[in-house]
């Protein structure tokens, strides 16, 4: 009964990850500026503001990271989902709680297996 349950919410999951997908990208082009490279110019800017704007970037490039991170683990989920492996464990193989899937689509591991990493 789990797996009909997973069958019949694949298409709502698949539709959930491409949505973010499309969020993440327009995030990224929403933030592309604050990730260019800071001009260090005494002449132009004060220390002060030339350290605000180093912890900016610095900030806006571990967002960037993150973003990244999590676009790589939509497209394997959606991978998974194509090949009708999506809602598996990868190391036990038995199903992922729905609910679990539901929270986050882009697990891997089942309960179990999550806690004894």
């Amino acid at each position: 009964m789990a797996d009909e349950k997973i069958q019949f919410n694949r298409e709502k999951f698949a539709q959930n990850l491409k949505k973010r997908k499309a969020e993440i990208g327009d995030l990224r082009l929403s933030s592309a500026e604050s990730r260019n490279v800071v001009e260090l110019d005494q002449t132009k800017m004060g220390r002060l503001s030339r350290m605000d704007a180093l912890q900016s970037q610095a900030m806006s490039l571990e967002s960037e990271r993150r973003r990244q991170l999590e676009l790589e683990k939509i497209e394997m989920t959606l991978n998974r989902l194509q090949s009708g492996n999506f809602g598996y464990c990868l190391k036990c193989d038995e199903e992922i709680q729905v609910k679990r899937l539901e929270l986050d689509p882009t697990v891997t591991l089942c309960i179990d297996c999550a806690s004894n990493k």
